[in-house]
């Protein structure tokens, strides 16, 4: 089994390296908060002191980290990957980063004999501990093949999208289905409540009808249960949302529930609700209602 380097060990990395411990495979593991680090090495991995001695170490270099400057920098920066990767090893960059960062990164590393694959993932902290992530790939089918063993130790499924970048791309619609799906959520349940109809029979009435999602099922009962607890933060998706509305800029497609999405969850941010998980855009809705969504019986 090949030796694999891990560096960002947050919300999303930390279980996804366990989930490669637990796969059997060798792990050298690099982020700068030492108690993560320490829980990982408790797990069997191995430390290392820079994003370098990772790529040292390491056949396959797995980075998941908040945006698109930490991938450079881990990447491309000093004492990073590039400095200390072997020719025709690997680098899977997990993270959700603008897609034109991942062509770029692609190419430097490829004039050094790297290859790269982008491989964002969707599910948020649970399906990240149980290993069921939806992972969309760019790059070749070659590099592809190879790496599909580790991903599915991480997922419950990956699919090669296209070229590099388009992991991210798959990403960025990813998340606006996701968000513009939970502000409708909002909205609804919002209604619905300040009406005098109970949100949870509301939900209960719906979720098995052409309005049932994946994402209300998720989010409506932790809404209605008052449960903001990050399992993925709202100052994310704004990066999220950020790469999509630049995207489409580049592009030349214009987003405008995106847009509108992006300046709620911006308000959200200005009164301190960043750090909570992005189903806390129903509390938006109950702020301009004045009202709050909860189980009436």
């Amino acid at each position: 089994m090949k030796k694999i380097g891990f560096i960002g060990l947050g919300i999303m990395g930390k279980p996804m390296s366990k989930n490669l411990l637990k796969a059997g495979y060798e792990l050298v593991v690099f982020d700068h908060n030492g108690k993560v680090v320490e829980e990982v090495v408790q797990a069997g991995a191995q430390a290392a002191s820079s994003s370098k001695e990772v790529a040292e170490k390491s056949e396959v270099i797995i980075t998941m980290l908040p945006n698109s400057p930490h991938v450079k920098e881990v990447v491309l920066g000093a004492n990073g990957v590039l400095e200390g990767a072997k020719k025709g090893s690997i680098v899977i960059d997990m993270s959700s980063i603008a897609p034109l960062v991942s062509r770029e990164i692609g190419e430097k590393l490829a004039a050094q004999g790297i290859r790269f694959i982008d491989a964002p993932v969707s599910g948020g902290e649970p399906k990240a501990i149980d290993g069921t992530l939806s992972i969309m790939v760019g790059g070749s089918q070659a590099d592809f093949d190879e790496s599909l063993p580790i991903l599915k130790c991480m997922g419950a499924s990956a699919v090669l999208c296209g070229d590099i970048g388009a992991g991210n791309v798959t990403k960025l619609a990813n998340q606006i289905i996701v968000a513009v799906n939970i502000a409708a959520m909002s909205e609804a349940l919002t209604l619905a409540t300040k009406a005098g109809v109970d949100p949870d029979s509301v939900y209960q009435a719906i979720r098995g009808g052409l309005a049932g999602s994946t994402v209300l099922d998720a989010k409506a009962p932790l809404v209605m249960a008052r449960k903001f607890d990050p399992g993925f933060r709202i100052n994310l998706h704004i990066k999220d949302l950020n790469n999509i509305m630049e995207t489409g800029h580049e592009v030349g497609v214009p987003l405008p529930l995106s847009a509108s999405v992006m300046e709620m969850m911006q308000a959200l941010k200005v009164d301190g609700h960043g750090d909570k998980d992005h189903g806390g855009l129903a509390l938006y809705y109950e702020k301009l209602a004045n009202v709050e969504i909860r189980k009436q019986n």
